[in-house]
């Protein structure tokens, strides 16, 4: 298959490093690559051990393709990071897409000689059960497009965030489309994964867990995202969703418990 050609990078003057880690996304993978090829300067993609034909797809689009562990996202994101060459990085994943619009903007931006930013972020145009969400926590702008020179993902199993020596944001106006889930069992196993990664960070930190406090944010939070991140204008994906994320906070906690508990278990 020949790799798009996009023109809209011709008066950018700052070089962009595309950078993807995954992991069997042959169902989705294609229309993200497609979006960024011929427009990055570079696709740098990280594979930890695809068996359906991910790395095949990959490289119809770029010869830059390494097939790896995982040592978690934080780690696996750096090792991709210290391979991109460009002078900024945009970090997506195989369920985003850049659409003509973020292109176009991002190409202004970055040929701007007066653009002081190091970090651009971007609204996340998130599908729902087929159509985007307009308000809460997935429709907050990201911070996925960063000046590479010093910058750094701590090395989080989850949820990684970005060090960066300098850290100056502005904010895009077009969407990254981000169709994150392929159907109702896809969105709860992919919160449940997350929720444990995240109470084995928090153990391995010394924290732990408790079953009122896991209540506690099960209401909490889908009160914070229906109510106070107006989900409830979603209708009833504004509900759904907000009672995903209040599920989600609770496992958080509720697996932190039965990580306390295990050693207790192992000596009887």
């Amino acid at each position: 298959m020949p790799k798009p050609v996009i023109e809209e990078n011709k008066k950018r003057l700052r070089s962009i490093s595309v950078l993807l880690i995954c992991k069997n996304e042959a169902d989705r993978i294609e229309p993200c690559l497609q979006s960024v090829a011929g427009w990055a300067d570079e696709v740098i993609v990280l594979d930890s051990g695809s068996t359906d034909g991910t790395v095949e797809i990959a490289r119809r689009y770029t010869d830059k393709v390494w097939v790896t562990d995982w040592p978690g996202y934080g780690a696996q994101r750096n090792r991709a990071l210290e391979r991109c060459a460009g002078d900024w990085v945009l970090s997506i994943d195989a369920d985003e897409r850049v659409t003509p619009e973020l292109r176009a903007e991002i190409d202004r931006r970055l040929s701007d000689p007066a653009m002081d930013c190091t970090m651009l972020k971007m609204p996340w145009r998130t599908y729902f059960f087929g159509a985007p969400l307009r308000f809460g926590r997935y429709t907050s702008p990201q911070g996925k497009l960063f000046k590479r020179e010093g910058a750094r993902y701590r090395d989080h199993l989850v949820h990684e965030s970005l060090l960066m020596p300098l850290r100056k944001e502005g904010v895009l106006k077009a969407p990254l489309d981000h169709y994150s889930w392929r159907d109702y069992v896809h969105v709860q196993e992919k919160h449940l994964k997350y929720a444990a990664l995240l109470a084995e960070q928090k153990h391995a930190a010394g924290k732990h867990g408790s079953l009122i406090w896991a209540t506690v944010r099960l209401f909490t939070d889908f009160f914070q995202q229906y109510v106070l991140r107006l989900s409830v204008l979603d209708g009833w994906r504004g509900f759904l969703i907000s009672m995903i994320l209040a599920q989600y906070a609770f496992h958080k906690y509720a697996a932190l418990k039965t990580l306390d508990a295990q050693p207790k278990i192992r000596r009887n």
